[in-house]
């Protein structure tokens, strides 16, 4: 069972999309989906070895309760930064969600 009060950090979860203007002009950006309370796993910094060198990611999990439909393609907002989900793993009988994200610009 998931515990409210360790659900201490406020996160927002944008969806990116397209609408077009009366215009006719696509305007694409990101809406917020959800914004919800949400408890930090884990927050590393991990290396990784790439073709141009070393760099470093900041990765950190995210507990929520859940909501339906959310998906990689989605991103969180926490702390003025975004993050790229990469995983998005239900925890029980949709009693909550991991989201395993990379801070965008690490």
């Amino acid at each position: 069972m998931m515990r409210a009060g360790k659900l201490d950090k406020t996160i927002t979860i944008d969806r990116f999309t397209s609408t077009v203007d009366e215009y006719g002009t696509v305007i694409e950006d990101w809406t917020t989906v959800a914004t919800v309370r949400a408890q930090i796993i884990q927050a590393s910094t991990e290396e990784f070895m790439r073709s141009f060198g070393v760099s470093s990611e900041t990765a950190v999990v995210f507990r929520i309760r859940n909501i339906d439909g959310l998906t990689t393609a989605d991103r969180v907002t926490y702390g003025g930064r975004q993050h790229d989900i990469k995983e998005v793993k239900e925890l029980g009988r949709r009693e909550g969600l991991d989201l395993r994200c990379v801070a965008q610009g690490a």
